[in-house]
């Protein structure tokens, strides 16, 4: 969706564009940058980051997702990104009952993102994250992701600049 929108939206714009969701990497950052965001927002990257507010264990969980561990769900209210676990799985079994969107609410009513991704209650909170999950494999110092991701801009910058495919 990222890489469909940015150059949609950059053409509709004069103002500067941050591009966000599914950037976790200086790769992703150049990416993003090349369709014509002037910027970019990691939002999941810093989740696991020392500093967050994020409870341990939820940041332990999400750093031990796996690829494909996410699944948008919640359209109807507002789209989410979870991991399963049983509140997952609680709302997929009010989708295959044909719950109302007020039956969707009850099910979300309960504080559960709090619960989940706040408090640290892996099996009745909401554990909300996105794609880029399947990438994180560690908790680090925010200055510390800054720079890795710095790092990995310039290098696939000069890996893009030098390659042979792109100059014909």
């Amino acid at each position: 969706t990222t890489l469909v929108l940015i150059p949609m939206v950059r053409a509709a714009i004069d103002v500067p564009l941050i591009a966000a969701g599914g950037i976790g990497s200086g790769q992703a950052m150049l990416a993003a940058m090349v369709l014509g965001a002037d910027g970019v927002q990691l939002g999941s990257r810093f989740v696991c980051s020392e500093e967050s507010s994020a409870h341990p264990a939820f940041k332990q969980r999400v750093v031990a997702a796996g690829e494909g561990e996410t699944v948008l769900t919640l359209k109807e209210l507002a789209p989410v990104r979870l991991i399963r676990n049983p509140f997952f799985q609680q709302v997929q079994e009010a989708y295959a009952r044909c719950a109302t969107t007020e039956q969707l609410k009850e099910v979300l009513g309960r504080a559960r993102a709090k619960r989940g991704m706040f408090e640290g209650d892996l099996d009745e909170g909401e554990l909300e994250i996105g794609q880029v999950s399947g990438q994180l494999r560690d908790i680090l110092p925010a200055a510390t992701i800054v720079r890795q991701v710095m790092d990995e801009y310039r290098s696939a910058r000069k890996e893009l600049l030098d390659a042979p495919r792109f100059h014909a």
